[in-house]
């Protein structure tokens, strides 16, 4: 067993939030040391969690027509690697899920992403992903962060996270299928051919 399977091994078998997941821990990611593309998203929700599958929802299927791709191509590791903020469902709260549990991002990501050389373009999905890896960087607002995507290239995109509670703002802010997606589109099938 090499150090890659020993550490995705680790990483399934976490359990340092177990006490505050109400469905229990189930770490949904899916990376490979070949991947060219990471996603880094907020958390499972609750059919994610069910099926073990990342973006397997209606979220994943809007983040699949921006990218461009199908779901053979999306679920292919060396292609897209799969890492969130939050590996658990988090559980539900006033507005909708809970933000992703603080642990995992600290606790996993370097130690994957060291075993991902050939990542050669990060997307940012949401705000949690956008303050953990921009930091000061980030602009005043999500949306401003994303009408400036340009600006984190080559290494990040910026996305709003594409939830169907967030189609109101993309109607409100045509540019983002017009310029974002477009570029993001090129990007990504420059990257997969």
């Amino acid at each position: 067993m090499d150090s890659f399977e020993k550490m995705e091994i680790e990483v399934k078998a976490c359990r340092h939030c177990d006490a505050f997941l109400p469905l229990g821990p189930r770490p949904v990611f899916s990376i490979h040391p070949k991947s060219k593309i990471l996603l880094i998203g907020q958390a499972p929700g609750t059919k994610v969690h069910k099926t073990g599958i990342p973006w397997n929802d209606p979220s994943g299927d809007e983040l699949r027509r921006w990218l461009g791709v199908d779901r053979d191509v999306f679920y292919n590791p060396e292609i897209f690697g799969i890492m969130p903020m939050g590996f658990c469902y988090p559980g539900r709260g006033k507005g909708g899920d809970m933000p992703p549990r603080p642990e995992c991002a600290p606790t996993w990501h370097q130690q994957m992403m060291t075993h991902m050389p050939e990542v050669k373009l990060t997307l940012l999905i949401g705000q949690y992903a956008l303050k953990y890896y921009l930091g000061n960087r980030k602009k005043k607002s999500l949306t401003e962060t994303v009408r400036n995507f340009e600006s984190y290239l080559p290494e990040f995109i910026p996305l709003v996270h594409p939830s169907p509670r967030n189609r109101m703002w993309q109607r409100r802010n045509p540019w983002f299928e017009e310029e974002v997606v477009q570029i993001l589109r090129q990007r990504v099938h420059h990257l997969i051919q």
